[in-house]
């Protein structure tokens, strides 16, 4: 347990990430618990607060703020009333059950999210987060080398309408905080390495797709109506599983402010502008 941190019951839910926090007092934080809490997130990378039922949204975004600005999200639905509160309806389709790290289409995705499950099934429904700095370890040497010194393409195109986003960062990032490296890759939105031939970036990132979603890397967390899940998007993806009939819904707060920074890329980019983009998104939606 990290320093400042005894003012909470900590229980690790698995060996790769993840703990539980039990006697956070939401609506009512000093500036040392929000202290603690930030050491617990930088430690286990996603924290789960079981006993947190009956917050309300108001209390839900200050605790957000403690950490940065919030996201008002262009598209999914909201609280009425809390703009920075976004829905997440399983009735409404949003379940998402392919592993990512959110919005790595942005040049400054999110630093972290803080989702409360408001609405669950009475089986079913769990949510999986991956260890990205385990998933960069697990890598051999030689392949470290060569992965730090590219950077990869990451896209979203809104369905039924002509928006569409793409940023390019670092295949190895390092965190501003902790100071380690870990992949930054995601099957959902990263289409291709930018210094590599199209055949060799989609064998790469294959690879690495699975490397960073690997079992032994992975924590699972059963949900119950109340229940709040944080994690840092800087070193984590995660994957709804859709294994569920009965409505499950949820409130999330999208903390802004970062940046992924890596190796600078030690090649140019390959081929003429954009030759990779076809093979890329063939094999993402694979």
């Amino acid at each position: 347990m990290s320093k400042g941190t005894s003012r909470f019951e900590v229980r690790p839910v698995s060996g790769a990430l993840g703990a539980e926090v039990v006697g956070v007092p939401f609506g009512r934080m000093t500036e040392a618990d929000h202290t603690a809490v930030r050491e617990l997130l930088l430690t286990h990378l996603v924290l789960f607060f079981p006993d947190a039922e009956g917050l309300e949204p108001e209390a839900h975004k200050e605790f957000g703020r403690w950490f940065g600005e919030l996201e008002i999200h262009p598209f999914l639905p909201k609280l009425p009333g809390h703009e920075e509160l976004v829905v997440l309806d399983s009735e409404e389709g949003a379940k998402a059950d392919v592993w990512h790290t959110d919005v790595t289409f942005s040049a400054s995705p999110p630093i972290a999210s803080v989702l409360q499950i408001v609405e669950c099934p009475p089986v079913g429904g769990d949510t999986m987060w991956s260890n990205q700095y385990l998933a960069y370890e697990a890598v051999s040497e030689p392949l470290r080398d060569l992965i730090s010194g590219l950077t990869a393409v990451h896209v979203f195109e809104h369905p039924g309408t002509s928006y569409r986003a793409e940023a390019e960062h670092p295949v190895v990032r390092t965190h501003p905080e902790t100071g380690r490296k870990s992949l930054y890759v995601n099957r959902l939105f990263t289409r291709r390495i930018t210094q590599l031939a199209p055949e060799e970036s989609e064998l790469l990132l294959r690879y690495l797709f699975e490397v960073s979603e690997s079992p032994q890397r992975v924590c699972r967390y059963r949900w119950r109506a109340g229940a709040i899940a944080m994690w840092d998007n800087r070193a984590t993806q995660h994957y709804a599983v859709n294994d569920y009939m009965a409505r499950r819904v949820g409130r999330r707060v999208t903390i802004l402010g970062d940046k992924p920074e890596g190796e600078a890329a030690r090649w140019p980019v390959w081929g003429p502008q954009g030759a990779g983009d076809s093979a890329g998104d063939t094999m993402t939606k694979g």
